[in-house]
């Protein structure tokens, strides 16, 4: 991929949609190559000095590269659509590492054949596990198989949180973790 390995992250403003536990990791990693970091999410986290913005489309407008890491439900179901897409501009980049259908994927697909956005980063796809021919033959586009959760160690790590939060639970103590999706 030509485009994306000349794309320097040194400071690059980085929107990311759903800045849940995974999406506050990303921004932490980023932050270390000086990075500027903005984010949209079900609402304005309290305590996170990072920028909210209302809308995705707003954020888009606002970034270099738009990080995916928002669960998938009705309301994020092709959140990332034309508008977004357009907003994000010929220069953007989107990295889709939530869910496949947060992105309209015929939409995409289109802009990245047509130069409207730069490139993509992709480890999730919309009908997975088919992708579609035309991101094969883009020299745009970095694809990985949608396997990150698939290591000894990240299982392990699942593996204590499910005991540790069932024992917190049963003995009337805070879960470890609370669900937050995005």
């Amino acid at each position: 991929m030509i485009l994306l390995f000349c794309f320097q992250l040194r400071g690059k403003r980085i929107g990311i949609v759903g800045l849940g536990r995974i999406g506050y990791q990303v921004a932490k990693r980023l932050e270390a190559f000086g990075c500027s970091i903005a984010y949209n999410s079900r609402k304005a986290k309290p305590g996170v000095s990072y920028p909210f913005y209302q809308t995705v489309q707003e954020l888009a407008a606002k970034s270099d590269a738009l990080i995916l890491c928002c669960g998938l439900t009705q309301q994020t179901r092709h959140l990332v659509n034309k508008e977004v897409l357009a907003a994000l501009g010929k220069e953007g980049v989107v990295v889709n590492v939530a869910r496949g259908g947060v992105i309209d994927e015929k939409e995409m697909v289109r802009c990245l054949v047509e130069g409207e956005i730069a490139g993509a980063g992709l480890d999730v796809f919309e009908n997975e596990p088919e992708v579609p021919k035309e991101l094969m033959e883009l020299d745009n586009v970095v694809m990985s198989p949608h396997c990150a959760v698939r290591t000894r160690e990240s299982l392990m790590e699942v593996g204590r949180l499910a005991v540790g939060n069932l024992e917190a639970f049963f003995s009337n103590e805070p879960l470890l973790s609370e669900f937050e999706d995005d």
